[in-house]
């Protein structure tokens, strides 16, 4: 697309007697382009950008996603596994959200988490070693998930907004749910211990979430407590957190309201 400027030029050398034909080999641009501009100078709206509803946030009076369940849990998975990138030759940005193979459940809901939150964007399935890619274009992604910047989620500060946190103290299992199907899973852990002199092993499941920042790990465990769920944490050596839920009664919870991956 011909910027205005372009535009004017050649126009102007069009208006200086010069033939189209003569215009269109001095710079490249076709008759039929040059004779619609003497029609209409302004550049048309790309069609896919003018099918694309404004952003709730940059709007002068912004307001909160219209599905604010589903942005929570979209938050999580982001703030997981998330990233923004910016399309190589156009203003928008992609949404990339890196959803393991083994779990087909979370690659749909995650699909249908995006297309909730921007109703006229669509999300798509790029596969990729081990993982799908679940990806979506637009023009609004940055204004949704501020988070992004420069550099590892884990090397930088991650704070929610104001308005980001007004969804999630509404929302904590949806948030929590997202981080979970991200960076977290349940599993079942076994011990032995003797009984009546014979030693005999039990099993008992358990939530984990593992990040290495700080900051995501923060904005779980405040979640955890928003719904009364226990946990413990520990930190590695290489600096990962360990969350760790094991309490019967906190693993009911969160069995009732997150359980397995599928």
């Amino acid at each position: 697309m011909y910027d205005l400027d372009t535009r004017r030029r050649v126009l102007t050398l069009v208006g200086q007697g010069r033939s189209l034909n003569s215009v269109s080999r001095a710079t490249g641009i076709s008759r039929s382009t040059i004779r619609a501009w003497q029609t209409r100078i302004e550049p048309l709206p790309h069609p896919r950008a003018s099918r694309e509803a404004k952003c709730v946030r940059c709007a002068p009076e912004p307001s909160l996603p219209a599905d604010r369940p589903a942005y929570a849990y979209l938050l999580g998975l982001y703030l997981g596994d998330g990233c923004i990138s910016a399309h190589p030759r156009r203003d928008g940005h992609y949404l990339r959200i890196a959803c393991a193979d083994a779990w087909p459940g979370l690659i749909t809901a995650c699909c249908e988490a995006i297309t909730a939150v921007l109703p006229d964007r669509s999300a798509y399935r790029a596969r990729a070693e081990g993982c799908v890619m679940v990806t979506s274009y637009g023009h609004h992604w940055l204004c949704l998930f501020p988070q992004h910047g420069t550099g590892r989620k884990h090397e930088r500060r991650i704070t929610l907004e104001s308005w980001q946190r007004e969804i999630t103290d509404g929302h904590p299992w949806e948030l929590v749910r997202g981080l979970v199907h991200s960076d977290g899973c349940r599993i079942t852990n076994w011990a032995t211990r003797p009984v009546g002199g014979v030693r005999k092993r039990y099993e008992y499941p358990r939530y984990f979430f593992t990040n290495t920042s700080e900051d995501i790990v923060r904005l779980y465990v405040e979640a955890l407590d928003r719904v009364g769920v226990e946990w413990k944490a520990t930190r590695r050596r290489t600096g990962v957190y360990d969350v760790s839920v094991a309490r019967r009664a906190s693993v009911a919870l969160m069995d009732e309201h997150i359980g397995p991956k599928h």
